[in-house]
């Protein structure tokens, strides 16, 4: 038995010195070269069943068609660059990078949404990948943008459908924020203040948005909202169509509305700016003037 199988290796030896016709014996010259895997990367202008979250995972990425019901809407995919792309973990959300990145969100969104997306019902926040996808070579963020049932009330997400691009084109959007019936608690400070129709009754209305300077602080002490104050008297100044003077106080109260601290600290300075009266209005006061928000000392 031995021997015979001696014999079957050797006549094996032996055939495998010949190459059937068509074949040169290289087994890789052939062959074209492997490309470098690549990994997931999210697609802008898209609709998600998902609800908001930081950190994207792959399973839990899953696109719809805007015209169903869905909770988000991404407005635009970015890269991280150099030094961020280098690091070994997602940016911290007060780096360089992530305030970077909230900035180019910002300008995406006012871009897509057809105007300025603080006006509106609108939030905007960012989605980055998992630690481990970070790690599998993934760098690109999504600029997000959901509509809320409040911005003044810490309103939830709103399902809707269809798509928010060029949604601020509209010049009645009913995304865009208008007139509202401010109520106060029984310290005398604001406990709600829901929308209302300016052609029905409320007592105060959103004016515009004003921009804090970048070395601000978020407001914590009366000093502070006294300076957010001022800067939005200067916005309901503009809106009404009235002095931005020393008597402007006397002619209605503000309302000053920042973003919170967690997007203050990505460079968010965006504050909103309502006016806010003691009586009854039945219709918006934009450029309106000096007769319709007379001065009232008392």
């Amino acid at each position: 038995m031995r021997r015979w199988w001696l014999v079957v290796a050797a006549a094996l030896l032996v055939g495998g010195c010949s190459k059937p016709a068509g074949v040169d014996g290289n087994l890789i010259n052939g062959w074209a070269a492997m490309t470098v895997p690549t990994g997931f990367t999210p697609v802008a202008e898209t609709c998600h069943l998902a609800n908001f979250s930081a950190a994207g995972a792959r399973a839990d990425y899953e696109e719809v068609d805007c015209s169903l019901k869905h909770r988000t809407e991404t407005v635009y995919v970015g890269e991280y660059e150099d030094p961020a792309a280098e690091a070994p973990a997602p940016p911290a959300d007060d780096s360089a990078a992530a305030r970077s990145a909230y900035e180019t969100c910002d300008q995406k969104t006012t871009a897509y949404v057809g105007g300025p997306w603080r006006t509106a019902r609108l939030w905007i926040g960012i989605t980055q990948p998992t630690k481990a996808a970070w790690t599998g070579g993934a760098r690109w963020y999504r600029c997000e943008v959901l509509v809320s049932s409040s911005v003044e009330d810490d309103g939830g997400l709103v399902q809707r459908v269809g798509t928010l691009r060029d949604a601020l084109e509209e010049p009645k959007s009913p995304l865009l924020l208008t007139c509202y019936g401010v109520r106060l608690d029984k310290d005398g400070k604001i406990s709600t203040m829901p929308a209302a129709p300016c052609v029905s009754e409320h007592n105060a209305e959103f004016a515009g948005v004003w921009t804090a300077g970048k070395g601000t602080g978020y407001p914590e002490t009366a000093k502070d909202w006294d300076a957010f104050h001022a800067g939005c008297r200067t916005v309901i100044a503009k809106f009404v169509g009235v002095p931005d003077d020393a008597d402007l106080q006397y002619r209605a109260g503000v309302v000053s509305l920042p973003g919170g601290d967690d997007v203050w600290a990505l460079g968010d300075r965006g504050v909103r700016c309502y006016l806010w009266v003691d009586t009854t209005l039945t219709s918006s006061l934009a450029g309106k003037g000096a007769k319709a928000l007379p001065v009232q000392y008392q």
